[in-house]
């Protein structure tokens, strides 16, 4: 809606141009870089408005003050609280007795970075804040640093790793991921759910032996372990699961399935 909107006041603003997709509310901001630009006396409050959508692009794609309840608040979203923005890093769910429901949740402070631990009624009003999502490739990681890239426009992006958190282990070169922003600066990062890695160093198949181990340690070449089947053995390509560090399957076997 708020999109639509922004668009037919481009068209009113600027009918010569070709089209509103054509050019960015970044480069909106930079043509009318006050209200007073825009303010007609015969129309009052409606082109001062007007202005203000102009001078604040994420007015239309990030909404401030959206009210959700306790319970919809999930790890990646942004809250504002008490004046500040906070992302949500963990978010547990807990029925206390007889009480009410509560979310325990780990916040981090979007300015200092400084995270704080909160909770709140399942009931209670919260007020969410809508963040940009970029999708980009991952060129390399150097030290604790990840060059990131947009495929659309070439732009390349350096952030730390420390926005990925325990995932940044599983970053590597072409890989594509998500990057999440507000007023451009870098919140949190994700990786995909599912990535292909492979076995650095498991101990070999036992064969003769009826008792054989389910399951036995493999070390990725990512340098985390895992556990892995029995059969696994050193050099495979497996598919583990990013969320919980855990095997899926072979890689060929899932190849095979898509």
């Amino acid at each position: 809606m708020r999109v639509a909107a922004a668009r037919r006041l481009f068209r009113a603003l600027f009918p010569a141009a070709a089209s509103p997709s054509s050019v960015s509310l970044r480069t909106l901001t930079a043509v009318a870089p006050s209200s007073s630009f825009l303010f007609d006396h015969s129309r009052g409050s409606s082109a001062s408005a007007a202005g203000q959508l102009l001078q604040s692009p994420w007015s239309t794609i990030q909404q401030r003050g959206v009210k959700v309840h306790g319970s919809d608040v999930r790890p990646g979203n942004v809250i504002e609280r008490k004046g500040r923005l906070y992302e949500v890093v963990k978010a547990d769910h807990n029925q206390q007795g007889r009480g009410s429901a509560m979310i325990q949740v780990e916040l981090r402070d979007v300015e200092s970075g400084n995270k704080v631990n909160a909770r709140f009624n399942t009931d209670e009003s919260l007020e969410k804040v809508f963040v940009e999502e970029k999708s980009l490739t991952c060129m390399c990681t150097i030290d604790d640093e990840v060059a990131l890239i947009d495929p659309d426009t070439f732009e390349q992006m350096d952030v730390k790793k420390d926005l990925f958190g325990k995932n940044a282990a599983y970053l590597k070169e072409e890989m594509k991921v998500t990057l999440r922003l507000f007023d451009d600066k870098p919140l949190s990062g994700s990786v995909p759910k599912r990535v292909i890695c492979t076995v650095k160093e498991t101990p070999p198949p036992l064969k003769g032996v009826s008792a054989t181990p389910a399951e036995k340690r493999a070390l990725l070449d990512n340098g985390l372990t895992v556990k892995v089947p029995a059969f696994i053995e050193t050099g495979e390509a497996i598919l583990v699961s990013t969320d919980h560090d855990s095997y899926i399957s072979r890689a060929k076997e899932w190849h095979a399935d898509t």
